[in-house]
């Protein structure tokens, strides 16, 4: 058996096994060559080179629906995939330590991780005009990987990238004219998107979902509300609500979610597009906006 056949059944095993949440489409191209492997770390960077590889990429996403990103541990398996896979896309910088670990064991350059140059933040994704910007570094990888197949990806990237800019109109357009620009989250996911249109973030806790919630934090909020007139506390629906419900209860204002779109939810037919939408609608009811 050939090494690059040994490996993309190595990585549908990963998948059928260990990986329910995975986004697996193919494992060979419609010519019957042999399609690219390509492991992302969680949903959005599996999504994000699907959409552009289409039929010439089988692709692994380690993280179940579901599951936490940020809690992601690698069975000697998952490993042997991401050391063998033509493409891995990862965010670095702790987001997923198992991850970079495997990624750093290999002697290539096929590791890209795309929150490369976020400024300390790695959610690029949850701003569409970052994840435009990922865009060309994966049809960059996927031509190299498969040449032949170079045009396709081109007209993928183009249709995707404009799919991007509509859905980034549609924010723009939708937040610009609201009682208040300041929204409260559980933990600091949304700076970016924040960044991208005039609002201000305030969080409970910092860049991870399981930093400790501080007391004098949640009395500051408590305030800042109050001034700000803030009438909502955002939650995400895979973390922990102790603490916003806290202060929510305390503020007396209410609870809605906002999703850091790291997961899908299990058995939802949700994508990138309709969990960013069902976003946009959340922060324009918390911030009263026209």
């Amino acid at each position: 058996m050939s090494t690059p056949r040994r490996r993309a059944i190595a990585l549908i095993i990963a998948c059928g096994i260990f990986l329910p949440g995975c986004v697996s489409r193919i494992d060979t191209s419609p010519d019957g060559t042999e399609g690219i492997t390509a492991v992302a770390g969680f949903y959005p960077l599996a999504e994000l080179v699907h959409e552009i590889g289409g039929d010439r990429v089988e692709v692994v996403n380690l993280t179940p629906a579901g599951a936490e990103a940020h809690d992601l541990e690698l069975s000697p398996s998952q490993v042997d995939g991401v050391l063998d896979a033509d493409l891995v896309l990862y965010v670095g910088g702790g987001f997923q330590p198992a991850l970079e670990k495997a990624v750093a064991q290999r002697a290539d350059d096929a590791g890209i991780d795309l929150a490369a140059g976020s400024d300390g933040d790695p959610h690029f994704w949850l701003s569409p005009l970052r994840l435009i910007s990922a865009v060309p570094k994966v049809r960059a990888a996927l031509s190299a990987a498969d040449p032949t197949a170079a045009q396709q990806f081109q007209a993928a990237s183009t249709s995707y990238v404009a799919r991007l800019q509509n859905l980034h109109e549609e924010f723009s357009d939708g937040l610009a004219d609201c009682d208040r620009r300041t929204f409260v989250t559980t933990h600091a996911a949304f700076g970016l998107l924040a960044e991208a249109y005039d609002l201000r973030q305030e969080s409970i806790s910092g860049l991870s979902p399981e930093s400790e919630p501080d007391p004098a934090r949640l009395a500051e909020l408590a305030d800042q509300i109050s001034e700000l007139g803030v009438t909502t506390v955002f939650v995400e629906p895979l973390a922990p609500r102790g603490a916003a419900e806290t202060l929510a209860r305390e503020a007396d204002v209410t609870i809605a979610e906002l999703d850091p779109l790291e997961t899908l939810r299990a058995d939802s037919d949700d994508d990138y597009f309709s969990v960013m939408r069902a976003n946009l609608a959340a922060l324009r009811n918390g911030l009263g906006c026209r």
